[in-house]
């Protein structure tokens, strides 16, 4: 990453070479010289930019449909939203979350392997609240939970990995199935410390309480899908063709569409005193000859070219031929 410098620093450093401090040649050297910069090899980079980007997308959909789903469950006010997308071993993101939290482990068919679901207590213990009836507000002390309290959290969660379904449909169909409930993050280990995972952490609110939900996604899982996180492949995705069904609910409705189909006898111009002259009888000449053939249009366009007549003691047209398109009507 290419450091940027301030206008302070900028400054400073033109400064430092007008008074003789800072010596330009040998800036040039240092530049010369090999760059060499350190790699730790504990924080592998397995996440492009790309991937980052596109999880990122996923999962913002994943934010509204989870806060729909816990508005509907809790009756109140629920806001969730992503505050970063990252990439780190799963080793430090077990050090960073409580040492008393909602761990919900989940696999999600067909990927294989196992994913957490942080929860961070104040919002967990929010939810249980309101739930049990109460005003949605987090204990001072936070213990173990009940029997009681474990499988409510089970349920509601197991039913929250709905909307990640529904989120990753447009990469992936998985159906994510929950496997346990642990709230002691020392307990759980799902992959190797140094192994990279990508940590999507939402902020969450719930009435008055807020939290964090961090949804920890090891790179071993979703490694056989890794192409389908491209810009590339999510822009033809997009392009599916339309269900059969689909095809025929659309054609049935055009066919009941109705539009104005009116046949043109020609035109002619009058001025104010010979329209206000008219009377029965008047004959008014129009700008075509008797034999040339009608312009009939559909709504404003010209469409075909037809000849007039009667049908059964009615007014009729008979259409004579059809107007290719692109074709365009010339003036007379």
């Amino acid at each position: 990453m290419v450091d940027v410098l301030s206008q302070n620093e900028i400054d400073a450093l033109l400064a430092a070479l007008s008074s003789g401090e800072m010596d330009a040649e040998e800036l040039k050297k240092e530049e010369t010289q090999k760059k060499i910069r350190a790699y730790d090899f504990k924080r592998a980079v397995r996440f492009s930019k790309d991937h980052i980007r596109s999880l990122t997308r996923i999962h913002e959909n994943f934010a509204r449909y989870l806060t729909t789903y816990f508005s509907a469950q809790l009756r109140t006010f629920v806001q969730i939203n992503v505050v970063q997308v990252e990439q780190l071993p799963y080793d430090e993101f077990i050090r960073s979350i409580p040492k008393m939290t909602i761990l919900n482990i989940f696999e999600a068919e067909p990927l294989e392997g196992r994913m957490v679901l942080e929860v961070h207590p104040n919002v967990a213990f929010a939810m249980l609240d309101r739930l049990l009836g109460g005003i949605g507000m987090a204990p001072s002390k936070i213990g173990s939970l009940t029997e009681i309290e474990t499988i409510i959290m089970e349920r509601i969660f197991s039913r929250a990995f709905e909307s990640l379904q529904e989120a990753w449909k447009t990469v992936i169909d998985i159906s994510p199935r929950m496997e346990g409930l642990e709230t002691n993050p020392q307990f759980m280990q799902i992959v190797s410390p140094n192994e990279t995972i990508a940590l999507i952490s939402l902020s969450t609110k719930i009435g008055d309480t807020t939290g964090m939900i961090n949804l920890c996604i090891p790179h071993v899982v979703i490694e056989p899908i890794m192409p389908k996180l491209s810009v590339h492949h999510w822009f033809v995705s997009q392009k599916k063709s339309r269900a059969p069904e689909e095809v025929d609910a659309l054609r049935n409705r055009v066919n009941k569409a109705k539009l104005p189909i009116v046949a043109e006898l020609g035109e002619s111009q009058i001025t104010i005193q010979e329209f206000l002259g008219l009377s029965v009888g008047d004959v008014i000449s129009l700008n075509k000859p008797v034999h040339d053939g009608l312009a009939i249009r559909v709504g404003d366009k010209l469409k075909y070219i037809g000849s007039p007549g009667t049908l059964k003691d009615r007014v009729a047209v008979q259409i004579d031929e059809i107007v290719s398109e692109g074709v365009e009507e010339l003036d007379e």
